[in-house]
This record gives C-alpha cells, structure tokens and sequence, in this order.
C-alpha cells in the first residue's frame, strides 16, 4: 500500500485500518478466568498500568488514567473482590494502600496482554525514541479530538 500523501489520503487508509485493528484485538485470546470476569476497557487500561509499572497508590493510578481517585478505588474494590487486585499497607506511610494484581491472576493478566503488547513491539522498534513519542502524542491527539466532537 503507497504512503498517504496527503491530510484527505491519511484520514481514508486510518478510517479503513480502525476497524480492522479494533476487530483483530477483539479477536486476541483471553483466558477464560479472565473472560468470566467481565472487565471493562478501563479495567484493561488500570491493569496494563499495574503490570508494566507495578503496584501503585490509588491517588498515582487515578492520575495516570486520568479520572477522579473514587473512581479507581470503586475498580480496585472490584477487581478485589474478585481476586484480582490485592491492597496492601505502604510500608512509608500505613494510612496509604498499594494496589498490585494478585500472584494468582497474574499469569491470566500478562497472558492476555502479552499478545497485543507483542503487536505494539513488533510495530514500535523500528521508530526511533522521537517517533515514538510523536506516534503515541498523534494518538492521544485523536482522542482528545474525538472527545471534544462527542461534547
């Protein structure tokens, strides 16, 4: 396929390539204990962040997904609840909690990410750090454009 030339050529091949995209990670297997809990795309985002950074504050979490705090803490009451997360005391200062994903959901979790953090590998190593970051920067551009279309 030739390169977009164009603003109009780019916009055409990216709304063809969306869907397809979208259908093939729908279509990335997922372990049936994970399955069976019913997560949510922001389930997905809070977990990512769980397994590439580690356990986390609740505070730090709701900052990087960008929602409020009780948001967050209703996901990780959740997903505790079913066995998911586990919270425990931050040695630094007991009053705060530090979420991880469970020793026992841990295999299901990275299984499930594993095969499109593979995909997003495979497609980024060949830009250089700068590419990266304009790639990543374009994406979040088009999110923040598509939310201001739904408002």
């Amino acid at each position: 396929m030739s390169s977009p030339g164009n603003t109009d050529d780019a916009i055409r091949e990216l709304l063809l390539l969306m869907p397809r995209m979208v259908g093939r990670a729908k279509r990335l297997p997922v372990p049936e204990r994970v399955r069976s809990l019913e997560l949510s795309p922001r389930h997905l985002s809070l977990l990512a962040l769980l397994l590439f950074d580690g356990p986390a504050q609740v505070n730090d979490l709701a900052v990087r997904l960008e929602v409020a705090p009780t948001t967050v803490s209703l996901m990780v009451a959740e997903l505790s609840r079913k066995g998911v997360l586990e919270r425990r005391e931050d040695e630094a200062d007991r009053r705060r909690r530090i979420v991880s994903i469970s020793a026992e959901m841990r295999p299901e979790i990275e299984d499930w990410l594993a095969g499109s953090a593979a995909a997003w590998r495979k497609a980024l190593a060949p830009l250089t750090d700068d590419e990266r970051r304009r790639f990543v920067d374009t994406l979040l551009a088009y999110e923040r454009a598509l939310e201001a279309t739904a408002d």
